[in-house]
């Protein structure tokens, strides 16, 4: 196979792009529509993100490294105290920071996040090197009029004067076209962090996760799809089959009953909704075996968490 071979005469752009903002604003569906993938899993809950999930785009001459972020939130529990970790560390390792908003979003909500990145952008606009450069991404204009865009535009201005604000629909691909041009030239000049036949920093073992954790989120109401860990406990992939052993963890007996269903009615309804998007995914056909075990309070455990991919350290 040939190698795209970097060299100091290749002029090549490359950086880190990171995504922040609310609970809600569409994060998942931008980094999505921007890697031209679906990594993300996306749903109307919030706190459907929980990782820092890396999306890689490449060309000839420019690599982008997009990372997408669990919304910025108040924690209650150790679980949300790494999300909210991920995103406050999106900060600090960015080359072009996106600070997404939507038409609803409110400048309030978390107003000491929104008040870093505001230090970020005015650190930017003063010089080369110091910051990166920040960009306030107004997302689901297509729910909004023309008069009311002007005026979120306007407030936005005031809010984050130094940095640049660009109007998007993800979901409906508007504008995202012109947004990935503006920050491919905003990138620094640079080698490849990563191979360029690389998409994601993840494993074929994470994204099976997420897309059951998915499903579990569209499936069930109330504090079920927070209550629970996705773990894929075997991944044999055959020439024309991958059989897949995957466990749900939640923290009571009680979510447990529920999660199964009257005679496995729920969980055999997760399980066709999930095989269906993990086949599209791997373009395979997929064996998938689920089964529901209690970890009694595991959000609140640290350890547990660190075995969960939570890094607290």
């Amino acid at each position: 196979m040939l190698r795209w071979i970097w060299t100091s005469k290749t002029m090549h752009k490359s950086g880190f792009v990171n995504i922040v903002g609310n609970p809600n604003v569409g994060k998942s569906t931008l980094m999505n529509a921007l890697v031209g993938e679906r990594l993300s899993i996306i749903t109307s809950k919030a706190q459907t993100t929980r990782h820092r999930i890396l999306g890689i785009v490449n060309g000839d001459d420019f690599q982008m490294v997009y990372s997408d972020t669990p919304g910025v939130l108040k924690p209650n529990y150790k679980l949300q105290e790494q999300m909210l970790e991920f995103s406050r560390s999106a900060l600090v390792d960015a080359d072009v920071l996106l600070y997404v908003t939507d038409v609803q979003d409110s400048a309030d909500k978390n107003a000491d996040f929104l008040d870093k990145v505001k230090r970020i952008a005015a650190a930017s606009a003063e010089g080369e090197g110091k910051g990166p450069k920040v960009f306030l991404i107004i997302n689901k204009i297509d729910l909004t009029t023309q008069d009311t865009l002007e005026r979120l535009v306007e407030f936005w201005h005031k809010q984050l004067p130094e940095a640049e604000i660009r109007p998007v629909s993800a979901k409906e691909q508007f504008g995202v076209e012109q947004l990935f041009q503006d920050i491919k030239n905003a990138l620094p000049e640079g080698e490849p962090f990563f191979d360029k036949d690389q998409l994601t920093d993840r494993p074929a073992r994470f994204f099976v996760d997420e897309i059951i954790r998915e499903k579990i989120l569209l499936n069930y109401d109330k504090e079920i799809p927070y209550s629970v860990e996705v773990e894929v406990e075997s991944f044999q992939e055959e020439d024309n089959l991958i059989r897949i052993s995957a466990v749900i963890y939640c923290e009571r007996d009680s979510q447990k009953g529920i999660i199964i269903g009257r005679a496995g009615s729920a969980l055999k309804r997760v399980g066709t909704q999930a095989r269906k998007d993990i086949e599209a995914f791997f373009q395979k056909p997929v064996f998938l075996q689920l089964f529901v075990k209690v970890d009694r309070d595991w959000r609140s455990n640290r350890s547990r968490l660190r075995h969960y991919g939570y890094d607290l350290s």
